[in-house]
């Protein structure tokens, strides 16, 4: 592909440098012929019969004498006045050729001024700047792109931002309610006493997760991301976070299914790597169907581990699963408080997968959700 352009480019050139040379070589031919009739017109006697002529008759009513005039002013200055005519044909020549090519400069402006202007319309040029306006056009084209996703990521993040913000008025608003009543009720029993702390914590670790996302927001648009590298078991590693979420999968009366090959080694940074499963862990528990399973494989292929994540829930359509990789997009179209993060979770994901020089994708077919991630083993990344 990149030669192909290179090879378009290189004809694009070729012809506006054999256009030029033409109009050169067509006013170098001009030039030529001109200076060859003012030669056979000033040195070949036709210009000096000419101005003989018109002394005679204008002047002096003979022709002798118009012949000595003649004589005594031009004919002592002949060869001064062929080269200045020469010269100035040579002038202006140059001037044309200089005007005709000055014309692509005043074209490539204009086209400039139109990119400035942030027309929507392509640019058009003359056929020899081929190369330049779809340069010119290309760039046109990613300005206004980026123009578009900073204005749609500026857009997400400020809902997301005003999604969160509702959602902490919520908890804590609860809290401050259930804390007022364990205050003004004297006659309060143990047991409401009890319910009422309870929630007021529930409320008060919800508060928690929130401002977590809102610090998540701020690390991933702030920070880079540095790995440390260490040889890691991934198959315990798996296990381990598996056994983490228990209390999250006991919420939906979840199970956890390992197909998973022992003892696979990687090369990676095990706390990203380990955000990286949390993270599909987490979205898989969201949007997974109560009373199901959550599958998770990891097999070695050649010169790579391939791990899947597969839950049951609603199918992803295509167009949200092209999105799903993206900073602050959310499944959850109602932002409820209840499902989803702040939108970064599975993007984070797959920026620590491609720092690791992996890959990871998402499929959705007929009911089942499946994120794979692809590592290189050790000695590859």
């Amino acid at each position: 592909m990149k030669n192909r352009k290179k090879i378009n480019y290189e004809d694009d050139y070729l012809l506006f440098k054999n256009r030029l040379s033409i109009k050169m070589l067509l006013m170098m031919l001009c030039s030529l012929l001109v200076i060859a009739g003012i030669y056979l017109f000033v040195l070949k006697g036709n210009f000096a019969n000419a101005v003989i002529a018109i002394l005679e008759h204008f002047v002096y009513q003979d022709r002798d004498e118009a012949a000595v005039v003649y004589l005594k002013t031009f004919k002592r200055y002949e060869f001064w006045l062929f080269l200045l005519a020469v010269l100035g044909v040579f002038f202006v020549i140059f001037r044309m050729y200089v005007d005709n090519v000055s014309k692509y400069f005043k074209e490539i402006n204009r086209g400039i001024d139109s990119l400035v202007s942030e027309d929507a319309q392509d640019i058009a040029l003359p056929a020899e700047l081929a190369s330049t306006e779809r340069k010119i056009n290309s760039i046109r084209h990613t300005l206004t792109k980026r123009k578009t996703d900073a204005e749609l990521a500026e857009q997400r993040k400020n809902d997301l931002v005003m999604y969160l913000a509702h959602d902490l008025k919520t908890p804590l608003s609860s809290v401050i309610g259930y804390l007022t009543l364990l205050r003004d009720e004297g006659q309060i029993s143990d047991e409401l006493k009890t319910r009422y702390l309870s929630i007021s914590l529930d409320k008060a670790e919800r508060l928690e997760d929130l401002f977590n996302e809102f610090f998540e927001i701020t690390r991933f648009n702030l920070s880079n991301i540095t790995l440390v590298y260490g040889k890691i078991n991934l198959t315990r590693m798996l296990e381990q976070l598996a056994y983490e979420f228990k209390p999250m999968l006991a919420g939906k009366n979840l199970k956890l299914e390992f197909e998973m090959q022992p003892d696979i080694f990687v090369s990676c940074d095990a706390n990203k790597m380990q955000r990286v499963f949390d993270n599909l862990l987490r979205n898989a528990v969201s949007y997974c169907n109560a009373d199901t399973s959550i599958k998770i494989t990891a097999e070695q292929i050649e010169d790579h581990v391939l791990i899947k994540v597969i839950n049951e829930g609603n199918t992803i359509p295509q167009e949200r699963l092209e999105r799903i990789f993206e900073q602050f997009y959310r499944l959850d179209i109602s932002r409820s408080s209840a499902t989803g993060g702040a939108g970064l979770g599975l993007a984070i994901a797959k920026e620590i997968v491609e720092l690791h020089h992996g890959q990871i994708t998402a499929h959705s077919a007929d009911g089942f959700t499946c994120f794979e991630v692809s590592l290189p083993l050790v000695g590859k990344s």
